[in-house]
């Protein structure tokens, strides 16, 4: 079986890619029927020469190959028939703007596997860059701390060799950092990776009940408190919904997320926000007077989603900009009165070689073994989200209506 990694051809570009040169080399001698090709890129954080120095051919023509593996969604012009093909396509919620993709990928029989998709039989994604995000996003959050407020100033992660120069300049400004309070949402590798920048800051932890209780008082210190859907979603009924509900019963729940959002100066999130879920915060909700929140770091970046203030994505070049509360529209980022935004969405783009070397680790045990062991875990078919005749597979079937514009 012949595997490629193709070029990144989305726009703005994408340096990460899915194995390093190291890795690539390492498979090329673990698994003797595999073949293994590097479509050349002039972008990618790894240079040709380093894949040929460890065996692997570099080639402008991967059409010989049966399994193509990218990052971004890969344009449907460039896709070819009849192929497998793994890389992100952003589908999976239905979302509108690569309906077109998916449709391609149905008329030229392509198997594809979503990056997203690949998860254990307990529905937990196996693979992905959430740790990076995080790991960028809370350090973007500081960023844009320091900038607005003139506190201290952080270089941006992408002029920087990796995440060990990261951390050592987050260590340069530990002395400079105020007594704030901070909320982060979610429980997986993104708020791991979120977690990870603020333990290097060696800032405290408190309990959500202790964050709400202390959150009143005059700051001393800057310390921060972890939610998760227990913490800022109620039932209607006034009853404490169980994670269950909270996941498959989103028409029982409200927001409880303002009682936080009173005892909050900076958000940074890292939730799972699934469709038809209660909003965290509304527009009317930031307008309200007991609304601290000043600084928002939304790595989850639903846009006109559950943060209100989320009003579009930002970019690496242009990470910040602000959110008049009264206006509802977008300001500078240092406006007085504003809530100053992050919601850069492709965040591990700034980390590119370590999060390729993170995300091939997981791709290495997971999903290349399963070609050769008869894939006895599941691992393959849970992915699959179209077959090679044309059709979604019956876990994607749901898609159907949204492949037929309905």
């Amino acid at each position: 079986m012949k595997f490629a990694l193709i070029r990144e051809r989305k726009s703005p570009p994408d340096r990460r890619v899915v194995f390093t040169p190291e890795q690539l080399g390492g498979l090329h001698h673990a698994f003797a029927k595999a073949e293994f090709l590097v479509e050349s890129s002039p972008i990618r954080v790894f240079p040709d020469p380093q894949y040929a120095a460890h065996g692997i051919t570099v080639t402008d023509d991967v059409s010989d190959a049966d399994v193509l593996i990218g990052v971004k969604e890969v344009p449907k012009e460039n896709l070819i028939p009849g192929k497998k093909y793994f890389f992100f396509s952003h589908t999976i919620k239905k979302q509108p703007y690569n309906r077109a993709l998916l449709k391609a990928v149905l008329d030229k029989k392509i198997e594809l596997y979503d990056h997203e998709t690949i998860v254990r039989k307990s529905g937990a994604r196996l693979i992905g860059f959430g740790r990076y995000a995080g790991l960028v996003g809370a350090y973007n959050g500081f960023r844009a701390l320091g900038l607005r407020d003139k506190l201290f100033e952080l270089p941006k992660v992408e002029s920087l060799a990796d995440l060990k120069a990261v951390k050592k300049e987050l260590t340069r400004i530990k002395k400079d950092l105020p007594a704030i309070n901070i909320v982060i949402t979610g429980t997986g590798k993104v708020t791991g990776g979120i977690r990870e920048i603020l333990e290097h800051l060696q800032l405290h932890e408190l309990k959500p009940k202790e964050f709400l209780q202390l959150g009143y008082f005059a700051n001393k210190q800057t310390v921060f408190t972890q939610l998760d859907v227990i913490h800022y979603y109620t039932r209607k009924d006034g009853y404490r919904p169980t994670k269950t509900e909270c996941y498959n019963n989103p028409e029982l729940l409200k927001s409880d997320f303002m009682k936080y959002a009173a005892v909050t100066d900076m958000l940074i999130t890292g939730h799972f926000y699934g469709n038809s879920a209660p909003y965290f915060f509304t527009r009317e909700d930031a307008k309200n007077e007991k609304f601290k929140i000043n600084l928002i770091a939304d790595v989850s970046c639903d846009i006109d989603g559950p943060i209100a203030s989320t009003i579009r994505p930002s970019t690496i070049a242009d990470p910040f900009y602000g959110y008049d509360p009264v206006t509802e529209q977008e300001v500078a980022y240092d406006q007085p009165g504003a809530i100053t935004v992050m919601a850069v969405d492709n965040l591990p783009c700034e980390l590119p070689k370590d999060a390729s070397e993170g995300f091939g680790e997981m791709f290495m045990k997971h999903v290349i073994p399963a070609f050769f062991n008869g894939d006895k875990n599941g691992i393959l078919e849970r992915a699959k989200m179209t077959t090679s005749d044309g059709k979604l597979t019956e876990r994607f079937a749901y898609l159907q209506d949204f492949v037929d514009g309905k």
